[in-house]
């Protein structure tokens, strides 16, 4: 009896179910730290042969986008804002180069001798007290900066942008096989492959990848620094990273601000004490954490978003003499009352703008061309029908419970917005948070069967449509230029 009791006290207690899985064995894949066990000449070899499948998904991302981008490759964007911002910064200023700037779309001025607001006529009757700034939030442009400091102020832009957006899509696949590896995402590598084209082909980030103009390009770049944030945020794995990702995402995008508390969220869960199960609800789990790491990972990611904000601050005071002001204010834009009145972000706007989020849908016609679509965009779940299954996920984790309350914080911001992102084919604010979407669909547990592979394709074949005909076949598009045509009219 004596010695099968000690056989038993002998046995390995099983793993538990979110354990990691061990680094020489990772489900699906090949050994995580392949590179560094092997010989030296091989490490690269190895390195290689693991990333040889996030390149391919660039390189036929961007090879997609650039085709479809079509004849806007072959010259400038009318609308190349970031490529005259890297320009002025090349030159060592912040003011528009020349006497003003090219057309007329969503450029701030600032009278200097009034210090403040250009009156209207400012483009038909310029002076020397005007300044001309791009009033959007800077870090695209330095993202195309040495292609114009290269190529002049010429060059393609569209072409650069439809590149550079097969990034994203390239590391996402990286971000949902860490989730994998670690045992956090059940996933099969050909279920990430279709959570990749979901993102790429199947959401508005198909059609923003095509444009060129700076309102689209603001939303490619901070899609790959989102991704890049979530790399580093989760599990708190680097502070420092994901500081950095997110701080250029607010230079970029600044709606994308509320992650902040997901990496506080995931700071708390990597810092938990082993075996704590007393209680349970968020006080309980709060209960069971160690707060001296969370502390000191949460300085660490504190310090790059403030460097960062202090570099933006300063620009803004010297263009504007305000640290908090991007330059919005200076619009020159038809509807530049409403926002003097109500503000950039303000509850009279939700109404609105959640109409387009949830009732945004195609105008029926009995003539051609049959179908036309409103300015505003279509409704977020109309160009993804694939994300519904996120209205009700098999399981909530901790890891996807922090991930839907920041969501929904940068969800509400964006919908508080002054502009409900007209003029778009879809609602194109949600890409502040689409990777946040995929990732939470990845650890939903729902299984990928013949209804999601048909709501894929359906979302893939809705959004290519919108990728051609956008800001190129007007025929399908509402023509009216107010913002006040929301829906079909009677």
């Amino acid at each position: 009896m004596a010695d099968r009791s000690d056989e038993r006290k002998k046995k390995k207690a099983p793993e538990a179910p979110d354990a990691p899985a061990a680094p020489d064995a990772p489900e699906g894949g090949e050994p995580s730290d392949a590179a560094s066990s092997a010989p030296p000449g091989g490490r690269a070899a190895a390195w290689l042969r693991r990333q040889a499948l996030p390149f391919a998904v660039f390189a036929v991302s961007a090879t997609i986008f650039a085709v479809v981008t079509g004849p806007r490759t072959r010259g400038p964007s009318p609308d190349n804002h970031y490529v005259h911002l890297a320009e002025s910064l090349l030159n060592g200023q912040l003011a528009q180069l020349g006497e003003r700037p090219p057309g007329y779309n969503d450029w701030a001025c600032f009278d200097t001798e009034a210090n403040g607001v250009c009156p209207m006529s400012a483009f038909q009757r310029p002076r020397e007290a005007y300044r001309w700034y791009v009033s959007f939030p800077p870090f695209p442009a330095v993202v195309i900066a040495p292609a114009v400091a290269i190529f002049g102020r010429d060059f393609s832009d569209p072409l650069f942008w439809a590149i550079f957006a097969g990034l994203a899509p390239a590391l996402l696949l990286a971000l949902l096989r860490r989730l994998r590896e670690e045992r956090l995402s059940l996933r099969r590598p050909w279920e990430e492959l279709l959570l990749v084209a979901l993102f790429a082909f199947g959401s508005v980030y198909f059609f923003s990848s095509v444009q060129g103009s700076v309102w689209f390009a603001a939303h490619v770049v901070a899609s790959a620094l989102l991704v890049g944030f979530l790399y580093f945020a989760i599990g708190a794995r680097s502070p420092l990273g994901a500081g950095l990702m997110l701080g250029l995402c607010f230079v970029t995008r600044p709606t994308t601000a509320p992650f902040a508390l997901f990496f506080l969220f995931e700071a708390i869960r990597a810092s938990r004490h082993a075996g704590w199960t007393e209680g349970r609800g968020l006080v309980a789990w709060l209960a069971g954490t160690d707060w001296v790491p969370v502390l000191k990972k949460s300085a660490l990611f504190a310090v790059p978003i403030l460097l960062v904000g202090l570099v933006a601050m300063w620009m803004n005071d010297a263009r504007f003499g305000d640290p908090f002001e991007f330059g919005h204010t200076y619009l020159m834009i038809r509807w530049r009352p409403r926002i003097e009145k109500w503000g950039l972000f303000n509850y009279h706007y939700f109404a609105k703008n959640l109409s387009v989020y949830l009732a945004g849908l195609p105008w029926l016609s009995s003539t051609e061309p049959y179908v036309m679509i409103s300015r505003h965009g279509l409704a977020l779940w109309f160009t993804s029908p694939a994300l519904l299954p996120l209205l009700w996920p098999k399981k909530v984790s901790p890891l996807m419970a922090g991930l839907f309350a920041s969501t929904a914080l940068v969800a509400i911001w964006d919908l508080a917005y002054q502009n409900s992102g007209w003029v778009q084919f879809g609602y194109r604010f949600a890409l502040d948070y689409m990777p946040m979407l995929i990732v939470l669909l990845a650890l939903s547990g729902r299984r990928f069967r013949g209804l999601f592979v048909t709501a894929l394709v359906l979302s893939i074949a809705v959004n290519l449509f919108g990728a051609i005909t956008f800001d190129r076949v007007p025929m399908f598009y509402d023509d009216d230029g107010t913002q006040d045509r929301l829906f079909q009219p009677d």
